[in-house]
């Protein structure tokens, strides 16, 4: 499964080899509420096949209208170079849009050739993103130009009078450890918040009765999982096993790791009976201190589900760089 951005890099590179042109849209700047992020994506053919978002249907359902009666094209003629619209610079186009109220949004708009110049570009991009590497796409916005460059920024947009730098980042993704209720419904709401999760229980019988649409599941051990697979800045690990055996193996590997977010289930007294195993295990001070144990915010929670919510509320912030 892709994120969002990778979803659309991969269906443009997939237009682009079937010799079809196509329009990206991408959202340069915000102002007051908007749908959708800086930096999110829409791509069109000129025969209408869609994919991504940059608002909630409506600016999509103008760009259609536009490409239908032939006024983008026109445009893009008159001037072949990537061009900003505007959208919800006044109050009547607002209405019309049906933005949210003082929404505006700069979105650039660009016509990619299907030549082998843009091929060997999103080839490039796609081929990254799978890899799980991050990557940014330059737009000269002079020629159009388009090419690849290693490194990505904080910001998702970076744009002057002469480029545009678009940050592409991986899908972020969670291992699971221990096949149980609050596991389920971390995988459930992960999977909602566009996450790629995988499950593991290496225990005999466990996965059995475990099953949730679209979640990888692995008998594997899981210190082996964690360092093929979850060891890099876009993997988190949660260890929801109430088991030694199998939280601390994954912990073991996954502490020394640069993984986004590592965590733990269990009370005060199993976390710090943890805390004292992990030195044992050749771990030091400073890579027990990245755990988060007990694991997610305390909003007395209950029951699997409320516990979840509470694991995904600090994975979110951590994800974000908020201090918890």
């Amino acid at each position: 499964m892709q994120s969002s951005q990778h979803h659309i890099i991969n269906r443009v590179a997939a237009w682009l080899r079937q010799d079809k042109a196509v329009w990206l849209c991408t959202i340069l700047k915000t102002w007051g509420s908007s749908p959708r992020p800086v930096g999110a994506m829409m791509a069109c053919t000129p025969d209408g096949e869609l994919v991504g978002s940059i608002s909630g249907g409506c600016i999509e359902e103008d760009f259609l209208q536009q490409l239908r009666d032939g006024s983008l094209k026109q445009q893009y003629q008159e001037n072949p170079r990537p061009f900003v619209v505007h959208y919800g610079v006044s109050a009547e186009e607002q209405a019309r849009l049906r933005l949210p109220c003082g929404g505006q949004l700069h979105v650039l708009v660009e016509f990619l050739a299907p030549d082998d110049a843009q091929r060997q570009v999103f080839d490039a991009l796609d081929q990254a993103l799978n890899n799980h590497r991050p990557i940014s796409r330059r737009v000269d916005l002079e020629s159009g130009a388009v090419t690849t460059l290693d490194e990505t920024s904080d910001e998702a947009v970076l744009v002057d009078d002469q480029q545009m730098i678009h940050s592409l980042s991986p899908r972020y993704k969670l291992l699971l450890l221990g096949a149980g209720d609050v596991a389920r419904y971390v995988a459930e709401l992960a999977l909602v918040m566009d996450y790629e999760v995988t499950l593991c229980d290496p225990r005999p019988a466990y996965l059995d009765n475990w099953h949730v649409e679209g979640v990888h599941l692995s008998t594997e051990l899981p210190d082996d999982l964690v360092r093929d697979g979850f060891s890099d800045p876009y993997s988190g690990i949660i260890a929801l096993a109430h088991d030694p055996r199998v939280d601390d193996m994954a912990l073991m590997e996954a502490l020394k790791t640069p993984a986004f977010y590592i965590g733990a289930m269990g009370s005060d007294r199993t976390s710090a009976n943890r805390r004292e195993r992990l030195p044992e295990l050749g771990l030091s001070e400073d890579e027990i201190n990245r755990l988060h144990a007990p694991i997610g915010f305390q909003i007395g929670s209950k029951t699997p589900a409320e516990i979840a919510i509470a694991i995904l509320a600090e994975v979110t912030a951590v994800r974000h760089g908020l201090k918890v």
